[in-house]
């Protein structure tokens, strides 16, 4: 990389973007990276905290009005190599697109229970992907809420956000709370707490089942790997299976999460 690369970039601003590729540090600034136009365009659009703006030339060319929005929010932005773009957006094809943006999600003592009917609980959900789609797929399902909980990924982590494609700033975002805590705040909103377990012999297309995801629901959605182990599986009210009707052994995390959701979505409807 050469000067070239950073003629005109503030370097307090792009010392601020290089700390926040970093967990440890997102955490300490109370800030991160959202990549593209589709983030870009939903931060500015729900009043999220936005710092800061890198572009390269090719996309302020493309999005003008994305960039003018900006600007005209106030927002500081800078111009910036391709090179540049991709150290900091730590993809392999850039949207060249990129805004510093603070920190969206809510206390847990914060969630709205007067109009929670719908929400997703992820424990121990480790890979960025799955999580940012089933925050994604939250959204879509029009949930209420979805909780980080215990030891899950940091939603602010890069392919987190990318994967959940502007939803992070959709709907309230719970994030580092003990699913304990999570499990009891919902139930005292009035939700039921179920839990989505392959192992369970309870499928998913019970009469008896759909006909309580009519009830304000929590699904609780395990690690990828494990699922949920007993004393979690313990918190739920009840735990269901989504029924596997050809020969594949299981379902993803999000492909699972999204069957779900959208079951009970088409029940309270």
């Amino acid at each position: 990389m050469t000067n070239s690369d950073y003629r005109g970039v503030s370097p307090a601003r792009l010392r601020a973007a290089r700390r926040l590729t970093k967990r440890a540090l997102r955490q300490r600034e109370r800030a991160f990276l959202a990549e593209g136009p589709q983030a870009v365009s939903e931060a500015l659009a729900s009043g999220a905290r936005v710092t800061g703006l890198f572009v390269t030339a090719d996309a302020r060319t493309r999005h003008a009005g994305l960039v003018a929005a900006a600007t005209g929010a106030g927002v500081e932005v800078q111009v910036v190599s391709g090179e540049v773009m991709s150290e900091l957006a730590q993809t392999v094809t850039p949207q060249g697109l990129l805004a510093i943006c603070e920190f969206v999600d809510v206390p847990l003592d914060q969630l709205d229970n007067s109009k929670m009917r719908l929400a997703a609980i992820l424990a121990n959900v480790r890979d960025p992907g799955n999580a940012g789609t089933v925050l994604r797929t939250a959204d879509a399902a029009g949930a209420d809420a979805v909780v980080f909980a215990d030891a899950s990924v940091d939603p602010y982590n890069g392919k987190c956000v990318r994967a959940s494609a502007g939803s992070l700033f959709h709907l309230p975002v719970v994030a580092g709370v003990r699913l304990t805590d999570a499990v009891g705040a919902l139930k005292r909103a009035g939700l039921r707490i179920v839990a989505a377990d392959g192992r369970s012999g309870v499928p998913l297309d019970d009469p008896e089942t759909r006909a309580a995801l009519k009830a304000p629901t929590a699904w609780l959605f395990g690690n990828e790997a494990w699922g949920l182990p007993p004393e979690l599986l313990a918190l739920a009210d009840q735990s269901v299976a989504v029924p596997i009707y050809g020969r594949a052994e299981s379902l993803n995390l999000a492909a699972a999460a999204a069957v779900c959701l959208y079951a009970s979505a088409a029940a309270q409807r």
